[in-house]
């Protein structure tokens, strides 16, 4: 059932007097939608909120269990064992800290008799087995303390009296494989504690329908969570930065902006400055500090640095000692703090949602605007920054769907069950079935991840090491040992950090192998690595290197002295475009009545692009051919995000292979795909050797996929990650964590063995799952090809096109030792926007 709220409140004697005596000698009044969420769960429903920021929702998320742990009194001394009362489920450590100093304060001023405690990664072993011994009436924890806490022997005891399970920001919790392990952690509190309701909270829904349903169990006839809708607060006052200084045809740290932002720090009281990644973070704090000629208190905030330091930054806002803090997604969710006056966003947010959130941690006063303002980075970034203000202000969401639940998440789970207390695998199978992400799981598959916490799969059955869970004689399932049940407890969560490989030079002996020695050049992200085939060369440390292979967590690479390496190149942010300010982005190029609102110097960009080549309409996707030095070019603009055009580079660098086009590399962006050859691909599109239509065929998701990814490094890395969540790989034992070598070797043995010899394991299924979701696109760019089938529009050009030189600068932004570099990289660029903006 959905409430909307409009009007005055009502029903405020739902209140106990406290209560009314504490909003009376405030001012205030009570929210209807904080009544009405109240009133919902008196009468026994689960119940999703969708407020603004600022509307109080915290405080009505608690109100069904403040006001009834006033009604029960305190707690008489004797009293018999009591379970915790009501449990807070948030995505981040900081937002439990927050929420407790948020909560004491009207607890205490009200006098209420109860206590709050809150439980994270950062709480002392002490603490944490206290309180189990004896419960806080409210606890707030994170997801992975959750998994602990009902894995635990006395799981039945302290969840007994649960009353009420808060989520919230429901919507970032529920989208990833935390998200999955949360949803099966709610399904064993609903056995546990057969009368708790559910409260999901959250500002930004795409879908409210498929968190109403998460919130309930899908096999007990409730259809969904009902839903009360807050009216909107105050529009927020969103602006695009106006520069008079050049805007980048790429890059990503917005250097051109850093004087105009510091004024803007200066001229409010507290800003956020939100970037995408933690290399963003760390330049544009660097860049900061070097124009701070006034000193102002600034400070840096990402999931890298130490917690201590962390928590101090977070101190320091409350106390509202700092005038800026440059941040990630670390402080993207519900840090309540009121001086917050101006967030600025450097970069494109790259998602309709994220830019909402992130506005919202500015004003937490709903009847006031939050302010903000969007950098962009590049050219390409102004047109994102515009689809997403626009779509901002028509309140549209872009938050993916939950999806169906990892197989690697509910193996570890199953474990985690075993080590509480033995189960029936009937009953625990209909228990898994109950959570949404799961709803669909058919038993078969239920059966084998049951099996693999069993004995491994059959190919490592005979290894007693594996065999984590034994079916007794009564036909339950217990944990092989006390050593398995400590082992997973260390273990638990669904966060595997991805490494940096050091990359070593080798040389080849007189037999062809690879020797183990020569120097370390440095590191790079493994994602990158992931992406290249054995033969593959690349620029790294001013030298080309061709990519040997990874042994261990090296990558091995020898002297190469090919004038045009081969690269894989990714850029971009963290985040990959959504779908929904793609399509913008596409019809804000298509659109030219719509180009006023954007800068001078964009439109004259985008008039000579029209005026040289064309702009595609908004269901084409444009390709130019031309030919630059001594390579000839193919640029393709999909506009579907960094991940999908990853893909797509690897397999089209392989067709054109095949069809004798002689490809050596590309580079990927959010908004286009290059690739660069030794043969003129414009000349053999026209003479129809080279067929778009076939070379973008939907087909190329089949074998060519499937060879490629035989062939990279992608798989084996993203099935180590499965391996460690699964239980089958350790990263920490008793007084000891592996290392990242360590694990690195095992999961690469298992895979070798799994792959030949039982190569429909539940692990590998689940592994290709993952890289088909997440690495890969998969399902993006095939909706993709389907939508570009008879709608491919080529132009030959004779030299580069204004859209497509900053594809072409980031070919040229591997890393080059030297000082000359940037001058000579700042010389090229010139010389390509001169030949580019020639009309």
């Amino acid at each position: 059932m959905e409430t909307r709220i409009d009007g005055e409140p009502s029903g405020i004697d739902l209140l106990p007097a406290a209560f009314q005596r504490w909003f009376a000698t405030k001012g205030w009044q009570p929210r209807a939608h904080q009544l009405s969420l109240l009133e919902k769960a008196r009468a026994n429903k689960s119940v999703l909120l969708i407020a603004p920021t600022g509307a109080g929702k915290t405080l009505a998320g608690f109100m069904p269990s403040l006001t009834e742990l006033a009604d029960r009194g305190r707690k008489k001394p004797g009293t018999a064992f009591q379970g915790v009362h009501t449990l807070y489920i948030s995505p981040l450590k900081a937002l439990a800290v927050d929420i407790e100093r948020n909560l004491m304060k009207p607890v205490g001023e009200m006098g209420l008799p109860l206590n709050i405690e809150t439980r994270t990664g950062d709480t002392p072993q002490g603490k944490r087995q206290r309180q189990k011994l004896k419960p806080p009436d409210i606890l707030l924890t994170t997801p992975e303390q959750l998994a602990l806490l009902i894995a635990n022997g006395e799981a039945e005891r302290f969840f007994a009296d649960l009353r009420y399970v808060v989520f919230d920001e429901l919507h970032s919790l529920v989208t990833s494989k935390r998200g999955h392990l949360l949803a099966l952690g709610l399904a064993r509190l609903r056995q546990l504690a057969p009368n708790m309701q559910a409260i999901g909270l959250s500002a930004t829904v795409a879908d409210p329908f498929d968190l109403r349903k998460w919130l309930v169990s899908q096999s007990a006839g409730e259809a969904a969570a009902d839903i009360v809708v807050a009216p909107g607060g105050a529009r927020p006052l969103i602006t695009i930065l106006q520069s008079e200084d050049r805007i980048p045809w790429s890059g990503h740290v917005a250097r051109y902006a850093i004087p105009a932002v510091y004024e803007e720090i200066k001229a409010h009281k507290t800003t956020l400055v939100f970037v995408n990644t933690r290399s963003q973070a760390e330049l544009v704090f660097q860049e900061l500090w070097t124009v701070n000629d006034d000193s102002l208190p600034i400070a840096l905030h990402h999931g890298s640095l130490d917690a201590g330091q962390r928590r101090r930054v977070e101190a320091a806002m409350a106390e509202n000692k700092l005038r800026a803090v440059v941040a990630t997604s670390t402080l993207d969710l519900g840090i309540d703090w009121g001086d917050v006056d101006l967030v600025i966003h450097v970069g494109a947010p790259k998602g309709a949602s994220r830019l909402a959130q992130r506005i919202g941690r500015a004003n937490h006063r709903m009847d006031e605007p939050s302010r903000a303002i969007l950098v962009p980075a590049n050219r390409f970034e102004v047109l994102e920054c515009q689809a997403a203000l626009d779509a901002n202000y028509i309140n549209a969401q872009d938050t993916p769907p939950s999806g169906n639940g990892a197989l690697d998440v509910l193996a570890q789970h199953v474990l985690g069950m075993a080590c509480a207390a033995p189960f029936s695998g009937d009953e625990l199978f209909q228990e898994v079935r109950s959570a949404l992400p799961y709803a669909d799981l058919p038993r078969e598959t239920f059966d084998r991840v049951l099996d693999f916490a069993a004995t491994g799969g059959y190919a490592l059955k005979s290894y007693d090491r594996y065999a984590k869970i034994r079916q007794r004689q009564d036909g339950l399932w217990r944990v092989s040992n006390p050593q398995t049940a400590q082992q997973y407890r260390l273990n638990i969560g669904t966060i595997v950090e991805m490494p940096m490989l050091n990359v070593r030079m080798v040389k080849k002996n007189k037999l062809g192998s690879l020797g183990r020695g020569g120097p370390v050049l440095g590191k790079i992200e493994e994602y990158f690595l992931e992406g290249l085939t054995q033969g593959d060369t690349f620029l790294f440390g001013g030298k080309v290197l061709r990519f040997e292979g990874i042994r261990e967590n090296e990558a091995l690479a020898s002297q190469a002295f090919s004038m045009d390496p081969k690269i894989p190149a990714y850029a971009g942010g963290k985040f990959p475009l959504s779908t929904y300010l793609a399509e913008g982005v596409r019809g804000l190029l298509a659109d030219r009545a719509e180009w006023h609102r954007l800068p001078d110097q964009v439109r004259d960009w985008l008039e000579i692009q029209r005026e040289v080549s064309v702009l595609p309409r908004r269901d084409q996707m444009l390709i130019e051919t031309f030919p630059r030095g001594s390579r000839f070019f193919m640029v393709a603009y999909p506009f579907e995000g960094r991940l999908a055009h990853q893909t797509l580079g690897m397999l089209l660098t392989r067709r054109l292979d095949r069809m004798g086009a002689r490809p050596l590399g590309f580079v990927a962006t959010d908004y286009s795909l290059g690739i660069w050859g030794l043969d003129d691909m414009g000349e053999q599109i026209a003479s129809g050797r080279l067929d778009l239509q076939a070379l973008f065929d939907e087909d190329m998701l089949g074998d060519d996929l499937e060879a490629w990814l035989n062939e990279s490094f992608m798989l084996k890395r993203t099935f180590r990650n499965c391996a460690v969540i699964a239980g089958l790989i350790e990263r920490r034992h008793p007084g000891q964590e592996k290392t990242g070598r360590q694990v690195t070797v095992s999961a690469d043995l298992i895979y070798d063995v799994l792959r030949s010899h039982e190569p429909d394991h539940i692990l590998l299924q689940a592994t290709r799952q993952e890289a088909a979701a997440g690495l890969l696109d998969i399902q993006r760019l095939g909706a993709m090809l389907r939508r570009i089938r008879g709608h491919i529009l080529h132009r030959p050009l004779d030299r580069v096109s204004p859209l497509a030189v900053p594809i072409l600068l980031e070919i040229g932004k591997e890393p080059v030792a030297g000082n000359a570099s940037e001058s000579l990289l700042a010389e090229a660029a010139e010389d390509l926007i001169r030949d580019a903006m020639q009309v």
